[in-house]
């Protein structure tokens, strides 16, 4: 199965068109929040319907710049696995929206704790034995995709439990736009690309429960 991962559009959805063969591939394109800058269900609706020219088969959860309407147009979709699961192909995809509280201010922040309960609830009915795939817009605390310009690492210590104690085989993030890169927590991988108008995606080939390949692409790499 082939995953492309996206996360952090904020509206700038030029470069969808680049990876239009590489969307078509995959078996399903994965959306890791900020769909929008501020934006509203006519914007998200911009974006995704961009996407869908290419691949229908979405799995999304809104970012902490999405407004409520975001998450309305995915869940009226069936794009939206904000704190429930969706399976396909033998994997079952859990997903969190939001993120802990910014500098400033945001419209789609929680607590911690808010946090643990939707990922809580994303589980809820699945078999322990599940192959997990979390779509997570905040990444966990004390990795690579959490640290900030000045070292600060800002992640969630409730993602980071979830994943040391369910184990996903990859967690989809994004939200810190400088955290770029592949790490990992016990046997989970994790990957931030960062904004898509970096010109940057997430690639996830995987078979019978394992990962066969896992990396961040550079649109500036493909064959014109």
């Amino acid at each position: 199965m082939l995953l492309i991962g996206l996360t952090d559009i904020h509206g700038k959805d030029e470069n969808i068109d680049k990876i239009s063969n590489i969307l078509a591939k995959a078996d399903a394109v994965i959306i890791s929040g900020d769909i929008t800058h501020f934006g509203r269900e006519k914007n998200a609706k911009k974006v995704i319907e961009n996407i869908k020219m290419f691949n229908s088969n979405i799995y999304a959860v809104s970012g902490n710049c999405d407004y409520s309407g975001v998450d309305k147009y995915l869940t009226e979709n069936m794009f939206n696995i904000n704190g429930s699961s969706k399976s396909f192909k033998g994997y079952t995809f859990v997903g969190l929206g939001g993120s802990l509280p910014c500098p400033g201010r945001t419209p789609n922040e929680y607590t911690e704790d808010e946090l643990a309960a939707v990922l809580l609830s994303s589980v809820s009915g699945v078999p322990s034995d599940a192959n997990l795939i979390l779509v997570s817009h905040q990444p966990p605390v004390d990795t690579l995709n959490d640290e900030v310009r000045d070292g600060m690492h800002v992640g969630s210590k409730a993602v980071r439990s979830f994943i040391e104690e369910y184990q996903p085989l990859i967690c989809f993030t994004g939200h810190i736009h400088e955290g770029i890169g592949i790490d990992s927590i016990g046997n989970t991988r994790l990957a931030n690309p960062g904004p898509l108008w970096y010109g940057k995606y997430t690639r996830a080939e995987l078979s019978d429960g394992r990962i066969n390949k896992f990396e961040i692409c550079d649109i500036r790499s493909l064959p014109d």
